[in-house]
């Protein structure tokens, strides 16, 4: 029987951050919320690597953060830190999506040259649900080069409109775009049941649990991955926001049984991400 000491655990939402990333005002209600002080130096790779290490997780895709006019984590500096722990971290590329043929140059080299493995765009950041025209560029790449489209649903942390996170927007994407693999990250709270209705509905539509603890998981996400949407949720941490240790806490009180557990914390995303 899988447990979560001998199933392979892969986080599929984290960032090893930079200054620029953590230090951001738009950050500030999130520090609240757990209580951190404003980082004053960057976090060293080999930081991130002892945190999995202590949680027992193998691998992590840590992305890029491309916001309006502001360039949080480069795509560059993803690759720097994957080039330091290449067993245990794994590249998720994001894009100007104000500028469709220098983003799709850009899907292009992060998936043929850097070796990433996804795209990772958030609505929040750029104030414009993923049915805006400047998202399609960004879905036909991702379509061409067979790499899946990350994205948050949601309410948000940040004090950003959330609107744009209501995951029924994802279902004309999928609609849309078939081939498409969409995995989208934060629940979906408090519209939980839409996003598990639209993973339902479309093949390649998947949720991830980061930035959400097992106690907060809502009653029928919990019931969606014990039954019939067992091979549609990933586990996600949204490291360094959530420590991965505190992200496991509690997986004994969900109720999976071991196909699902080892799905959930790992087989979905190596198959999802074709790991």
């Amino acid at each position: 029987m899988a447990t979560p000491e001998t199933a392979v655990i892969i986080d599929a939402w984290a960032q090893h951050t930079t200054l620029r990333h953590t230090q951001d005002p738009m950050f500030e209600s999130l520090r609240r919320w757990i209580k951190a002080p404003m980082p004053t130096e960057a976090m060293p790779v080999s930081a991130t690597v002892g945190a999995m290490d202590q949680a027992g997780i193998s691998r992590s895709l840590i992305s890029a953060w491309v916001a309006p006019r502001n360039v949080m984590i480069s795509n560059d500096e993803v690759a720097g830190f994957v080039a330091q722990a290449p067993d245990r971290l794994i590249g998720v590329g994001s894009v100007d999506i104000s500028k469709p043929m220098a983003a799709v140059r850009e899907i292009r080299r992060c998936v043929q040259e850097l070796g990433f493995k996804a795209i990772r765009i958030l609505p929040w950041l750029w104030e414009l649900p993923p049915t805006d025209r400047r998202f399609y560029p960004v879905y036909t790449a991702c379509c061409e080069l067979g790499v899946p489209f990350c994205t948050q649903i949601g309410h948000t942390g940040p004090l950003m409109p959330s609107e744009v996170g209501r995951p029924i927007y994802l279902d004309q994407v999928a609609l849309d775009f078939p081939e498409l693999t969409i995995v989208a990250g934060h629940i979906g709270y408090p519209w939980t049941d839409e996003a598990i209705a639209v993973a339902t509905k479309h093949e390649n539509v998947y949720i991830d649990t980061s930035a959400y603890t097992v106690k907060r998981y809502p009653a029928a996400l919990v019931e969606f991955m014990r039954a019939h949407g067992r091979h549609k949720v990933l586990f996600g941490t949204n490291y360094p926001m959530i420590m991965p240790v505190q992200a496991l806490q509690g997986l004994d009180t969900l109720g999976l049984d071991a196909q699902a557990l080892a799905l959930f914390l790992g087989g979905n995303t190596q198959r999802v991400y074709r790991l």
